[in-house]
């Protein structure tokens, strides 16, 4: 007899996989982002995902290590992989056979009607087993593939939980960022309060001295009014931005220490050039491939429910009418149970899985694909921020100057009678609103690196070597 018919019972045996070849789908975005060349996205290796290699602020430091320790969406996200890890780890044991060790004993009393002998009788039997029950012998990859799709679905929870560390970062950075941003508004509301109330008591005097009209002193008013409200206004944010860091830390914050200046970069630069590499570095993108990959492995499963399966059960032990003789020659038996199940009519029901399978398949590409986009538009969001950000800090920053020396002018025109008083609170009120828009810019620079941080899956692209 030829030898390969003697090797395919082996290898009927050692079984097959029915899961389709994964293959990954084609990218549905450009080659590159907007703004950018092919050799501008295909550069050096990565960092390490360190955020403490990218954010420089001693203060946001502190509470970054603070929200990792207790964040409660953190927390359930990693008890979520723990619980993922437990369902692969009870699907892998079905791949071997479990093996039960039984002791019993029967009592049991017959009745005289049935014994034939007119008497009733007593019997009692013991017995110790050891044995396999419903062992599937797994031909076609049914339990391969359900082992398999388990692996993955925990695969992409860990996956899961890096998203969410990665989002946590990302706002409790912007909330500290915003935090910051509010107090300095409001340290700026107090400052401009105070030179309001001082022209103020100015004016109140020269209109006791009949130097200026009643109208002039109605106008000395307005930016004492508006000011005081919107120093309220900041106030009420700096306190509302606590309460939303308190909650992402989650642990009080009783005082937050000093930071850095706002006008001082909270992370490190970007070096030029990009990463190419987002599919391997954006945890949502590699979740949604593991889920992928998981609806493909269940096509497996479903595929291989149409054959034929094929369980085992088998004991072996023994059994004696006393105690004392359960070991005895020949006290012992065994059974074993070779059962072969054949699906002959389902109603439909086996081929609805299969289509349900790869419907689900079909989703989780779409999934995949949008994951995709969705990353694409984050990182040309953020390049496009970080490109115009410079210039119009830099535009406001002339127009903070520009407003600063109409302050003054107006100022000393004003005390010394050459311009009337709605000059100079004109000024007031432009230099004000000027050095708000400043503080406003400033912060939206840095939540906007702070997003690209996000969107880049963490971490800056190393440094070229030299």
């Amino acid at each position: 007899m030829p030898r390969y018919l003697l090797a395919w019972p082996a290898l009927l045996l050692a079984g097959c996989s029915l899961i389709p070849d994964y293959q990954r789908p084609a990218l549905p975005t450009a080659a590159h982002y907007p703004g950018t060349t092919a050799a501008d996205s295909h550069m050096r290796p990565v960092a390490a995902d360190d955020w403490r290699q990218v954010f420089h602020d001693p203060a946001l430091r502190q509470l970054l290590d603070q929200a990792l320790a207790n964040n409660r969406d953190l927390r359930v996200a990693a008890l979520t992989v723990e619980s993922y890890r437990a369902q692969y780890r009870i699907q892998r044991a079905a791949l071997l056979p479990q093996v039960d060790a039984s002791a019993q004993r029967d009592r049991e009393r017959i009745p005289a009607s049935l014994t034939g002998t007119g008497a009733a009788v007593i019997t009692d039997t013991d017995s110790v087993t050891l044995g396999i029950s419903a062992y599937e012998v797994d031909l076609f990859g049914r339990v391969r593939s359900l082992r398999d799709q388990a692996l993955l679905t925990y695969l992409g929870s860990e996956e899961a939980r890096r998203s969410v560390q990665l989002s946590l970062i990302t706002s409790v950075a912007s909330a500290y960022l915003t935090l910051r941003a509010d107090q300095a508004l409001l340290d700026l509301a107090g400052q401009t309060l105070a030179a309001d109330e001082q022209s103020l008591r100015l004016t109140t005097r020269q209109r006791q001295t009949g130097t200026v009209s009643a109208l002039d002193q109605v106008q000395a008013r307005t930016p004492v009014y508006s000011t005081r409200a919107a120093q309220a206004r900041y106030r009420r944010q700096v306190a509302e931005d606590l309460n939303q860091l308190t909650a992402l830390v989650g642990t009080p914050l009783a005082d937050i220490p000093s930071g850095l200046a706002l006008d001082q970069p909270p992370l490190a630069s970007l070096p030029a050039g990009l990463p190419s590499d987002l599919l391997q570095r954006r945890p949502d993108i590699r979740q949604a491939e593991y889920q992928l990959q998981a609806a493909n492995a269940a096509i497996g499963a479903a595929r291989a429910a149409f054959f034929p399966s094929i369980t085992l059960t088998a004991t072996a032990g023994t059994s004696s009418s006393e105690l004392s003789g359960l070991f005895r020659g020949g006290s012992g038996s065994w059974v074993f149970e070779p059962q072969l199940s054949v699906p002959i009519f389902t109603a439909g029901s086996l081929r609805a899985s299969l289509d349900y399978a790869r419907l689900q398949e079909n989703v989780q590409v779409a999934n995949y694909e949008k994951a995709i986009q969705g990353a694409f538009q984050e990182v040309a969001d953020g390049l496009a921020a970080r490109a115009t950000y410079q210039r119009q800090l830099q535009a406001q920053r002339d127009l903070v100057a520009a407003n600063e020396r109409y302050y003054r002018l107006a100022q000393h025109r004003y005390r010394s009678g050459l311009d009337s008083n709605l000059v100079f609170l004109d000024a007031q009120r432009s230099l004000f609103t000027a050095q708000e828009g400043l503080i406003t810019d400033q912060l939206a620079q840095w939540v906007a690196e702070v997003n690209l941080y996000g969107a880049l899956g963490g971490g800056w692209p190393a440094p070229p070597q030299g």
